[in-house]
């Protein structure tokens, strides 16, 4: 599995001009064909400086080598019965073969989540286990790489030629169910899943994902694979240091009728430590789950919510079934 079908896509362009510029409308086309035929891509010219993914992957790292006492104190309430989180939070690695923690918008406060009422909108005190310089580097890097989901999920609406600024209809800080999530792969003894297809061991089951993109940074140890839609087979995601590797997600596959397909990936089974950081870029809770948002010239606020599109989606996720 040598060959590499994962395009790599520099989209400095976006961030230097606008999205009307030649070398904007040439770079989103790039991203176009790259969803339409693989449903996978990786970005660099991101904006997103070298030592700010070296501080957030220390950050996930330090936090995986704790004590698992430190480390429970996050996790939600099926593991800890003492905390009130049940979507956000640490689970440990006998879940589903991995440790991992779910963090949401740093940008809630607890008097805000308990207001709002919406289980998906949780406030967790990392403070519990996380020191203040690690969560000031996480709340900054939440920050930088919600803006470049909205970059690419501009793109996306201007390949339909409407209103960029729309993406605010869809995307709301204090409502989306945007997730920060450190997945922590700890000397597996045993894999997850064994391929029905190819019989390969796997340290990460076969799926799709939920939301609009998945923005992630693998380390260096790889194992990432996306399957090819045409002949089904199994390539490796390479690794780029400079580079996120983006995937289309199902709700993306909804409001485009399917024109963007989310794309079926897996993890292989790996014997050594290794951590992926993935961010699910998603929309607010209450955004109406319509693809005439894309399609129509006026909007049509009827569907299901995003939070009811979510929980049926979750509900195949061993560590979400709390």
């Amino acid at each position: 599995m040598t060959k590499n079908i994962i395009p790599t896509i520099n989209i400095s362009s976006i961030l230097k001009n606008d999205f009307n510029s030649s070398k904007s409308i040439k770079t989103i086309k790039k991203i176009k064909k790259a969803c339409v035929n693989i449903g996978f891509f990786q970005i660099t010219g991101h904006g997103i400086s070298q030592k700010n993914i070296e501080n957030i992957c220390n950050v996930g790292n330090k936090f995986f080598n704790s004590p698992e006492k430190n480390k429970i104190k996050l996790a939600s309430k099926k593991w800890n019965s003492r905390n009130k989180n049940i979507y956000r939070g640490y689970f440990p690695n006998n879940v589903n073969g991995k440790e991992g923690l779910d963090i949401g918008d740093l940008k809630v406060s607890k008097k805000y989540a308990d207001s709002i009422k919406n289980k998906y909108v949780e406030y967790l005190n990392l403070k519990k286990s996380i020191d203040q310089k690690s969560i000031k580097i996480l709340s900054n890097y939440f920050d930088e790489i919600f803006n470049l989901g909205e970059i690419l999920f501009k793109s996306i609406i201007k390949l339909y030629n409407k209103d960029i600024n729309n993406s605010i209809k869809a995307f709301s800080r204090f409502k989306t169910l945007s997730t920060l999530r450190f997945n922590y792969y700890s000397n597996q003894k045993t894999p997850v899943e064994i391929s029905k297809q190819d019989g390969i061991a796997l340290g990460c089951e076969t799926h799709v994902d939920s939301g609009i993109f998945t923005i992630l940074y693998q380390d260096k140890k790889g194992g990432l694979q996306v399957q090819n839609r045409k002949n089904k087979k199994w390539y490796d995601v390479p690794f780029n240091k400079k580079a996120f590797v983006v995937n289309t997600g199902r709700a993306l596959e909804f409001l485009s009728k399917g024109k963007f397909k989310a794309t079926n990936h897996r993890v292989l089974w790996n014997k050594t430590e290794r951590m992926s950081i993935p961010f699910f870029f998603e929309p607010s809770f209450d955004f109406k789950m319509n693809n005439s948002f894309l399609n129509n010239s006026k909007i049509n606020n009827n569907g299901i919510t995003y939070e009811k599109f979510i929980n049926q989606s979750l509900k195949k996720f061993v560590e979400y079934r709390r």
